[in-house]
């Protein structure tokens, strides 16, 4: 094999280093902020306890989530029948880009103090920057919601202890 056979693979090369750095920029200029605004929106528009936070992990990766960080006030009455209930703060819906570009959707659950951890999170998919659309995202809040009130709640069938 000769050198120049090479050529098109590093034109390849290149041309993948684009669409990362493309991905990262429309990020930056677009989908982080519809993220933020539509986040932000849900969670002022339903007062339940939940925050949005702009996260920055490893390296050059960044991420946007919402998470239940306080009982909702309008409950407190009800769990002053129980003075041992206890909230539990920790569900977060997290986008965060990869190192690619694309947005890897997630959520995760509380968690419990000495209580097994089997699958604490559940991946909700992978898209491009473009594809995050303030519909996408009610979506996914729905599917979390959803998924925390069945971590709330769980069937009878599926517990296992005493």
């Amino acid at each position: 094999m000769k050198i120049e056979h090479l050529e098109e693979r590093v034109s390849d090369y290149r041309d993948s280093i684009k669409t990362v750095v493309d991905k990262r920029i429309l990020w930056k200029n677009m989908t982080k902020n519809i993220l933020l605004k539509t986040l932000r929106s849900i969670a002022n528009q339903y007062d339940i306890g939940w925050k949005v936070q702009e996260l920055s992990w490893i390296r050059n990766n960044e991420a946007v989530n919402i998470t239940f960080d306080s009982f909702p006030s309008e409950m407190i009455d009800c769990t002053n029948l129980i003075p041992a209930y206890q909230f539990l703060p920790g569900g977060a819906l997290i986008f965060s880009q990869s190192y690619n570009g694309d947005i890897y959707i997630f959520m995760l659950f509380p968690e419990i103090d000495n209580a097994p951890q089997e699958s604490n999170l559940v991946e909700l998919g992978q898209y491009t920057p473009e594809m995050i659309t303030e519909k996408l995202i009610v979506e996914k809040v729905d599917e979390f919601l959803k998924e925390m009130i069945r971590w709330e709640v769980p069937a009878l069938k599926n517990k296992v202890g005493y």
